[in-house]
């Protein structure tokens, strides 16, 4: 699972990469829907601050 720490930057980079769209804009950063998520790991790639991890 993937998950948006703190570090994230609000950039928006990771929403345009999510192919299922699981990524939406929550309070302060941004969040992803572990029910959407495919766990392809595109957005971590797009994530410019490292903020997005694997549990």
């Amino acid at each position: 699972m993937y998950v948006i720490t703190d570090d994230c930057m609000c950039c928006g980079s990771c929403v345009d990469e999510c192919a299922v769209g699981a990524i939406s804009e929550g309070d302060g950063k941004y969040v992803i829907d572990t029910d959407i998520c495919v766990e392809c790991g595109a957005c971590a790639d797009a994530c410019p601050s490292n903020a997005i991890v694997q549990e």
